[in-house]
């Protein structure tokens, strides 16, 4: 049976769980309120104005949104952060728009997919701080968000990361947030051998929750929700008369990011959902395997979070092309050079925003607009999860390794990774192949993970669960008001 947190499982548990908030004086903020900040009591909205974006802070729990002013303290609530990426750079004339996750706690938006999984199970029961330990396995920031979120919960992390992961995510967890953290073998496509040592703590210790972004719905339903009403938001912003929102790329990932997709395809039905993958680990474009350097979207196995059936196209990018781009984005002659093929000043400030994945999901709408031969007319949405902040060690030892940056490299980089994407390595799927896809999930969750065959066929045939899943936030809400009620603490900003 396919898990639902809808109702509160242990009084006991949830007691405690009041009992510590009250004390640290920490209060829930509902989904809504994430999705629309205004919403929030201005009481509160005053307090954070005297909070740093990445404080440990309870406060900073009402932060889990995409729309934070672009400050590092004291900043309110306004628009989504995204920003438009012009011909010039693109080379294509379909408009491509990227969501902006840097200001959010952290600089990622994972802190808004770990709160989708921590926060339930809090409030009903199923998760007690006072004795759980909250267990975050991830490949890149879903680890740094969840132990965000659990030291603003008052809750004792442990993040779990594959060991050549890049320095200043174990730097921040150790000395930032004080989470214990479990280095597994390999890099980025790794995933087994995280999932491994989350079987050894369970089997090993009884203190131990594990929130698998892979398997977490949470994740999933908080992007659906949050993620995909952001991105209706900035659309209806930057539309003009003839715009139609064309497609939506995302990263495959955890297949959190890529849930808003089944949002935006209820409100727009013809939309064009994209996966992006590394083309050294094709997982869905060819059942594929192997290592790459694109940090932080997992791959080697399905997640059983992906709703498969709502994805239309897979896009697989060679990981060169996003390295060599980070470099011309970022260094002064990569910078100089793009001001010279009629770049603004201002586009150019803005591309250190972008990181590794945030990349390679730009190139996949690239292939995308030029696959379905897009306009001006033609608006895709895209995702920057994070930005240059969490790769200046990539930077350092890419100098190291190649030298340094030139403006005949910046030209050669331009040319060929930006300008010479094409239509390759990639593909539409049919019915047929997005059932072959789901029926991957098999192997990873059924065989390995001790998930039902029932539970897999379900999430293939039921036509109502998806929706069902995606629309818990509602009774979480709910929830969530029960629980700040028992508190107390929402009356001290009320009024």
């Amino acid at each position: 049976m396919i898990h639902f947190s809808d109702k509160v499982v242990n009084e006991e548990a949830l007691a405690h769980a009041v009992a510590r908030f009250k004390e640290q004086q920490i209060i829930l903020p509902t989904f809504e309120q994430q999705k629309h900040p205004e919403l929030i009591p201005d009481k509160i909205k005053q307090a954070l104005t005297k909070v740093g974006l990445w404080d440990i802070n309870p406060l900073n729990l009402f932060r889990i949104t995409w729309k934070n002013e672009p400050k590092e303290k004291g900043g309110l609530f306004g628009n989504p952060n995204f920003i438009e990426l012009p011909k010039a750079l693109t080379g294509v004339d379909a408009r491509i728009v990227l969501m902006i996750g840097k200001y959010f706690p952290t600089g990622a938006h994972k802190v808004g997919a770990a709160y989708g999984c921590l926060a339930p199970r809090i409030i009903t029961g199923e998760f007690d701080p006072t004795y759980h330990k909250a267990v975050w396995p991830s490949t890149g920031n879903y680890c740094r968000g969840g132990a965000f979120d659990s030291r603003l919960m008052s809750t004792e992390p442990i993040a779990i990361l594959p060991e050549e992961m890049s320095q200043e995510r174990f730097d921040w967890l150790r000395n930032e947030v004080g989470s214990t953290v479990i280095a597994t073998p390999g890099s980025e496509s790794n995933v087994k051998e995280i999932y491994d040592k989350c079987w050894e703590l369970r089997n090993t210790r009884e203190d131990v929750v594990i929130f698998n972004q892979f398997d977490e719905f949470g994740n999933a339903a908080w992007h659906y929700n949050i993620t995909g009403s952001a991105i209706e938001e900035v659309f209806q912003l930057v539309k003009t008369e003839k715009s139609q929102l064309a497609a939506y790329v995302s990263a495959t990932g955890s297949a959190g990011t890529i849930a808003a997709g089944d949002y935006l395809r209820t409100k727009y039905p013809h939309l064009k959902v994209v996966a992006s993958e590394a083309q050294q680990c094709p997982t869905i474009l060819r059942n594929g395997f192997g290592a790459h350097r694109i940090e932080g979207i997992g791959d080697k196995h399905i997640p059983w979070i992906h709703n498969v059936k709502n994805t239309n196209v897979v896009t697989a990018i060679d990981d060169e092309d996003p390295m060599r781009l980070l470099r011309l984005f970022n260094e002064k002659e990569g910078q100089q050079f793009l001001k010279s093929v009629g770049c603004s000043d201002e586009l150019i400030a803005q591309l250190p925003l972008l990181g590794i994945s945030s990349i390679a999901n730009l190139l996949s709408a690239i292939k995308t607009a030029r696959y379905f031969e897009y306009t001006a007319d033609d608006v895709i949405m895209t995702i920057a999860t994070d930005s240059v902040d969490m790769y200046r060690s990539r930077l350092a030892e890419l100098n190291e390794e190649r030298g340094a940056y030139s403006e005949l490299q910046a030209a050669r980089d331009y040319e060929s990774c930006m300008l010479g994407q094409k239509t390759d390595h990639m593909r539409e799927l049919n019915y047929q192949d997005q059932k072959a896809v789901h029926n991957l999930k098999y192997f990873t969750w059924v065989e390995q993970q001790a998930k039902d065959v029932q539970d897999l066929n379900a999430l293939w045939y039921d036509r109502n669960l998806w929706g069902q899943l995606f629309n818990q936030v509602d009774r979480w809400d709910e929830l969530i008001r029960e629980f700040n009620d028992r508190t107390g603490l929402l009356k001290m900003y009320e009024g």
